[in-house]
């Protein structure tokens, strides 16, 4: 067996000093855009931003790659820039449909331009970067350029390592960690490069000393690293103009990574660019929607492609939150999954909103990807990486009431193709029964109890499974499942309003963002808002606990969204007051609102980033859902398109924050620009293509039809049974006498009950209900004649494993003050 090296390694200054380096932080999360070509075989994502490339994902859009990557300037006399901190950068696209990035970087004196496009190759996973340095000859002619990559491999900064290389008589720089590889190479080749430990060793510190690059290390190992190359303009041409392409490629091994930057290099950049926007053409946006546009379909285009370009190209259908990390720069390796992990809530709003571009084949994709993701239970994880893996394991039923929703659009849209979705669909209501009214966490992922927005998703998924159950022959099932939903939605008063409001002079009654769980009685709606709730991420010092009146958000319009509520009635109205008077906030731009009053997830103290407190700022989103409650009234929402379209950044991304205080020049905020947070957030894109289709439609296009029918009209307000559920998640004390009492539990049971106390004893087995479990019906007795009143006495036997459950548990006839 040869000893015979694989690489012609080179050793030159042997290796670097100063390991391991300065800690490894992320970057800035407000990306101007989000690129990769649309070609299933090319897996690799950029994003960029300042001038530079961001995060380079591979081979998943879940996986960064690298911090970030750019060049250096020098004259080797006078200055040493780096792009994103001292040239003046301008941005634009390649072309309008597609996700390929042109930076026009100016030397602030306007001696030179650096000017780059930057596109992935549309077949293989490698970042294309064509450069041309443009300015005086006999200015250009002196300058060298430098090339700065920071790995990350594996998604992690720490315990990177970089060789210097030769393959076939080019110079290269190679990165590996954890079996993941990176290539850097030139076409003008590098003519001296070196590895090091940023902060102590690495090409930019070596640059800034003296103009000059005085270090070539060969190596630096097990540290946060970074790549330094100087490229050997002599090649790059000899007018006033020098140009060349650079290629980083990524595999899982180090020959995988070599050998596919260099085909990328060896293909002339022109045809890469050329099939890189022809594939993107293929896409065609849904100019049809632009009418309803007010900035000429700008971001309707823009909208269309971020949400296209965040889904995977291994996991078919697998849609991610964002591309980015919030406050990146302030995030290190133990932040490991950002916002680019997926949420069936976020996913579910993207695959809506291409349904309303007439992608229903995507939407079906997303769909499969959730079959496949569902849990065995019928629920869904809090979030959960691209192949299925939890990352956070909290429970969400609005998260697992969407995907029942979509099931629905898409077999109403006839875009299911062959996909059966009722086993699905079955297990996930079945998932909602066991588990609803009470959410763990409601959509913003903080607090548990009775959440408007969430019982509003609960009770649109589960009449949307009925409706699919009975088209079925399901018929028992789907009145079952439709019996829970009415119990709900019968309660949403009882559970989530405030008859006492604090925030508002004129207004007492109005829903509040969560109601925690009762300590007493189920209804005792005299004690509503008075619970006390904990606010997350507050600052030191500050307060964080409240009572659940004293915080509102705007979730209640989802109730008018899916058509649990009519966007008249009144108690919807005076909530919206109450939310205008807490959380409205007028920006350049227009109004914007603050997901809830006491936000914590937001900028630290001076608009530091975020790091575990701050304060919340105006979501743009909530400026979409304000505009299609107000379509829902009749009113026109031309101007809160407008403010919407304003909210985005010059490469048409939406930022999940805006900063809504004076500007602070320092930290780069602006009063109405990015705060730091996810930029772009795909849901606030997914939100505007809706808005525009409901625009268009002049019908909020999320609305459920049967549920909008059975609760806000008249044909739906026919009699329903008087139905009050008992189960050991949320007991209850007392019914009415015309309410018929249901025990639901997940075990089959054998019931023993009785009426007048255990003087006489009935005896029964539980039906089944699926998933959902088991269930028994008991009528309440009518009143003795005297009118004293009387109870149901009951307990249970689990009959598959023989167990009792130890107690008799009573529940009193209340003929005289029921709840309502």
């Amino acid at each position: 067996m040869s000893d015979q090296p694989l690489y012609r390694w080179l050793p030159q200054q042997g290796e670097a000093f100063g390991t391991p380096g300065l800690p490894p932080r992320w970057t800035s999360s407000v990306k101007d855009a989000v690129g990769t070509a649309y070609s299933a075989s090319s897996r690799m994502w950029f994003t960029c931003s300042h001038g530079v490339v961001n995060e380079i994902y591979h081979p998943t859009i879940d996986k960064p790659q690298i911090r970030d990557f750019e060049f250096m300037v020098t004259d080797g006399e006078s200055f040493a820039h780096e792009e994103k901190r001292d040239l003046i950068s301008t941005f634009e696209y390649i072309n309008p449909e597609a996700l390929g990035v042109r930076y026009i970087n100016n030397d602030p004196d306007g001696r030179y331009t650096l000017t780059k496009e930057i596109i992935c190759d549309p077949h293989h996973s490698v970042l294309l970067v064509n450069v041309k340095l443009s300015g005086h000859h006999d200015l250009v002619s002196r300058l060298k350029v430098y090339a700065l990559l920071a790995p990350h491999l594996d998604g992690g900064g720490a315990h990177n390592y970089g060789r210097a290389v030769d393959v076939a008589g080019y110079k290269m720089l190679l990165a590996w960690r954890n079996g993941w590889s990176l290539a850097m190479g030139a076409t003008c080749g590098f003519s001296r490069v070196s590895c090091g430990f940023v902060g102590t060793s690495d090409g930019w510190r070596d640059l800034k000393d003296n103009y000059q690059m005085d270090w070539e290390f060969g190596s630096a190992s097990n540290g946060n690293i970074a790549l330094f190359g100087e490229l050997d303009m002599s090649n790059a041409g000899q007018d006033g103009t020098r140009g060349f392409t650079l290629a980083i490629g990524v595999g899982n091994t180090i020959h995988t990574s070599l050998q596919k930057t260099l085909n990328s290099l060896v293909m002339p950049y022109e045809q890469n660019q050329k099939r890189f926007i022809e594939q993107w053409k293929r896409v065609a946006n849904p100019e049809w929607l632009g009418e309803k546009a007010q900035d000429g379909g700008r971001l309707m285009r823009a909208s269309h492609n971020v949400l296209l370009a965040h889904e995977d190209k291994t996991y078919s259908g697998a849609f991610v939150a964002s591309a980015s990390i919030p406050w990146g720069q302030a995030k290190g390796d133990d932040d490991l999954g950002g916002y680019h992990l997926v949420w069936t809530r976020d996913m579910v709003q993207t695959a809506t909103a291409m349904i309303a571009c007439g992608r229903a084949e995507t939407a079906r994709r997303a769909l499969v990807y959730l079959a496949c993701t569902q849990e065995p239970d019928g629920g869904f994880a809090q979030n959960f990486w691209v192949d299925g893996r939890p990352y956070w394991y909290g429970m969400q039923l609005d998260e697992v009431a969407f995907p029942v929703i979509l099931s629905w659009r898409l077999w109403k849209a006839n875009g299911l193709g062959e996909l059966n979705v009722v086993p699905f669909v079955e297990r996930a209501a079945g998932f909602l029964i066991r588990h609803a009214p009470v959410t763990h966490q409601e959509r913003w992922e903080e607090n548990s109890g009775y959440s408007p927005s969430t019982l509003a998703a609960v009770i649109s998924g589960l009449i949307c499974a009925s409706e699919i159950l009975r088209a079925h022959d399901s018929n028992e099932l789907a009145a079952f499942v439709e019996e829970y939903a009415d119990w709900i939605e019968g309660h949403l008063e009882d559970w989530t309003v405030t008859n006492d409001g604090v925030i508002h002079p004129q207004v007492k009654r109005h829903y509040m963002r969560i109601r925690p769980t009762e300590t007493g009685p189920a209804y005792d709606r005299e004690s509503a808002g008075i619970e006390r709730i904990h606010i997350n991420n507050r600052p030191p010092g500050t307060p964080d606990d409240f009572a659940a009146r004293e915080i509102v958000d705007g979730g209640f319009l989802e109730l008018v969204r899916y058509g649990v509520r009519r966007a008249d009635d009144p108690l919807i109205v005076d909530s919206v007051k109450v939310v205008d008077i807490a959380l409205k906030r007028d920006l350049p731009q227009g109004p914007g609102w603050l997901r809830y009053n006491w936000d914590g997830y937001g900028n630290g103290d001076h608009g530091a980033p975020f790091t575990g407190y701050g304060q919340g700022r105006v979501w743009p989103l909530l400026t979409g859902e304000r505009a299609h409650y107000e379509l829902a009234l009749g009113n026109d929402i031309t101007d809160l398109i407008r403010t919407y379209e304003k909210f985005a950044t010059p490469g048409q991304m939406m930022p999940e924050q805006v900063w809504d205080e004076a500007d602070i020049p320092g930290r780069g905020l602006r009063l109405g620009g990015p705060a730091g947070a996810a930029t772009p957030l795909v849901w606030a894109h997914a939100e505007y293509l809706k808005l525009l289709r409901s625009a268009r439609d002049g019908q909020v296009f999320d609305l459920v039809d049967p549920v909008y029918e059975r609760y806000c009209t008249e044909k739906g307000l026919r009699p329903r049974r008087n139905l009050e559920i008992f189960t050991f998640q949320r007991p209850i004390q007392r019914i009415r006498s015309t309410d018929t009492l249901r025990i639901i539990d997940a075990t089959r049971f054998e019931i023993r009950w009785s009426i007048d106390d255990w003087k006489t004893v009935q005896i029964a087995n539980s039906p089944s209900a699926c998933s959902a479990g088991f269930w028994f019906d008991i009528p309440a007795p009518a009143p003795y004649q005297d009118g004293a009143s009387r109870k149901i006495s009951w307990t249970l036997h689990w009959t598959d494993s023989g167990k009792w459950l130890g107690y008799n548990v009573d529940v009193q006839i209340d003929s005289t003050n029921p709840p309502d």
